[in-house]
């Protein structure tokens, strides 16, 4: 794709359900998609935000895999099919950032890589980016440099928080919905996109509530309840900052219009990437859902530049 020698995949209807890979990680069992050929001149991983899973991801890693890419899907963590903690242990966020580490160490195998993320997603492909500068060849962020920035005077509030709610009064699994209920908060969530997309989405990021009989109409979010709690360790935009400052090779923002996620220092954050392009597409924060073949094109040409 990079030289011309390769012509572009041309993906026929069976394959564009994604493969299904297990791969055990930093002491977990690690669960990912795949999408085109494993012998493609470039990888393409795709990191999904809070509450998201993996397999959301498809409508915009079908066209990348069409336009050549080895596209790649990791549920992180917590979320969707990937992996728990064990009893007693916490979700970090550089977790996040040296599980993908460790699945590019497994995965890629020297090709280009290009890094796509999405709202947390972002910021880990950026923490990624910023300790290997090396390793990636582009880099992508949808929508997401951060959360809002949190003062030092927090940090001991977040602990007592994250103490008494993590492990004084541990979360218990959330109660049984129905498909209807859950499409009723996919929309209260997720207002600029279509029915039709909510309810692909819906067996994507929910299961089978434990003890429902195969057919129910009971079903429970995947994401772990304990990703409800609150993190002992606040957000630093100055250490953010430090990652984008880091990061070598060209990167791509693409914003999601006047209706997406905002922090007041984004213009500050971004401005820290030396080799930045931006592209707006006026479709909210899940441009994934609300505008994937957009979202998808503006990433292939991005790299083709």
């Amino acid at each position: 794709m990079r030289d011309g020698t390769k012509a572009a995949i041309v993906l026929t209807p069976a394959d564009m359900t994604p493969r299904s890979h297990h791969r055990h990680l930093n002491s977990l069992d690690h669960h990912f998609l795949s999408w085109g050929e494993t012998d493609a001149l470039a990888t393409a991983i795709l990191v999904h935000g809070f509450q998201d899973a993996a397999a959301t991801w498809e409508d915009v890693a079908v066209p990348l895999a069409s336009g050549g890419f080895h596209v790649i899907a990791p549920d992180m963590r917590g979320f969707g099919d990937g992996p728990r903690v064990p009893q007693g242990g916490y979700y970090y966020f550089p977790d996040y950032v040296s599980d993908l580490a460790a699945l590019v160490r497994a995965e890629v195998k020297g090709s280009p890589l290009f890094l796509i993320g999405h709202s947390m997603g972002a910021t880990i492909v950026a923490y990624f980016a910023g300790a290997f500068p090396d390793r990636l060849t582009k880099l992508a962020l949808i929508d997401g440099v951060g959360p809002p920035d949190n003062s030092a005077a927090v940090a001991p509030d977040r602990m007592r928080r994250w103490i008494e709610g993590a492990y004084e009064s541990p979360p218990r699994d959330r109660e049984p919905m129905t498909r209807a209920e859950a499409l009723s908060r996919l929309k209260r969530f997720n207002p600029l996109v279509r029915e039709e997309v909510l309810l692909r989405k819906i067996p994507q990021v929910s299961r089978l509530a434990d003890g429902a009989l195969p057919g129910s109409d009971a079903v429970v979010w995947k994401t772990d309840p304990l990703h409800g709690t609150t993190s002992p360790v606040p957000f630093s935009a100055a250490g953010y900052t430090e990652f984008a400052r880091r990061v070598t090779c060209p990167v791509l923002y693409v914003s999601g219009g006047e209706r997406g996620f905002h922090v007041p220092d984004e213009e500050e954050r971004l401005a820290e990437f030396a080799r930045l392009s931006r592209v707006t597409l006026d479709g909210g924060h899940s441009l994934h859902w609300t505008m994937p073949e957009e979202l998808a094109g503006a990433l292939v040409r991005f790299w083709r530049e």
